[in-house]
């Protein structure tokens, strides 16, 4: 099991050979906001990494790497593993006067991530690309049914008392609403529609 992913990059930069790292991850500590931050994963998440030189201080980092993280459904809080299959691909360029990794725009708009010490710390590149690319939902079925509004209860594991008197707020569209869930939202004027008017 690999703590950090570093690549160690001082001969690349010497030679100009390429460099090459992988290995297993079971979570990512990495700085945010001034803080240690941590991502933990499911299973042991491989990677792999190939970084070439492209001339003077820059070279290109591409491989891969397939963490499964847990989220929750959106609807009903369960956990949900959720796996990701990740290409990496970006720019390096060294400055030895930068502290820690950085990532910031190249002028072709492409991003650029700056390193200071050959024996280059992955983990915050890896974490953001994770973060970035994971959904922004997810189900732990199609049809889940969520939670009672009332009293919390888990509606996949049967109905609750307040099923038939109150209505719930209405659920995100992204998601859409279960279908053959009795917790669906009541038009206001839905109690006229069978109202009887005198005719004239």
């Amino acid at each position: 099991m690999t703590d950090t992913p570093h690549i160690h990059l001082g001969s690349l930069l010497r030679t100009s050979s390429d460099a090459h790292a992988a290995g297993n991850l079971d979570h990512l500590s990495y700085e945010q906001g001034g803080e240690t931050q941590t991502l933990r994963f499911v299973r042991p998440a491989p990677y792999r990494i190939d970084v070439n030189p492209l001339g003077g201080n820059e070279m290109y980092l591409q491989g891969s790497f397939a963490p499964t993280i847990m989220m929750e459904c959106a609807r009903c809080l369960r956990d949900v593993e959720v796996p990701l299959d990740l290409r990496l691909g970006t720019l390096l360029r060294y400055e030895p006067s930068a502290d820690a990794p950085y990532l910031e725009e190249a002028e072709t708009g492409e991003e650029v991530l700056v390193f200071g010490d050959p024996d280059l710390d992955l983990s915050a590149y890896l974490a953001e690309t994770a973060l970035l690319q994971a959904p922004l939902t997810v189900l732990h079925a199609p049809d889940c049914k969520g939670l009672c509004q009332v009293c919390g209860h888990d509606l996949n594991e049967g109905p609750c008392e307040h099923m038939a008197q109150v209505p719930v707020e209405e659920i995100d569209d992204l998601l859409g609403t279960p279908e053959g869930s009795a917790h669906t939202t009541q038009h206001p004027f839905a109690a006229l529609r069978d109202l009887k008017l005198p005719e004239d």
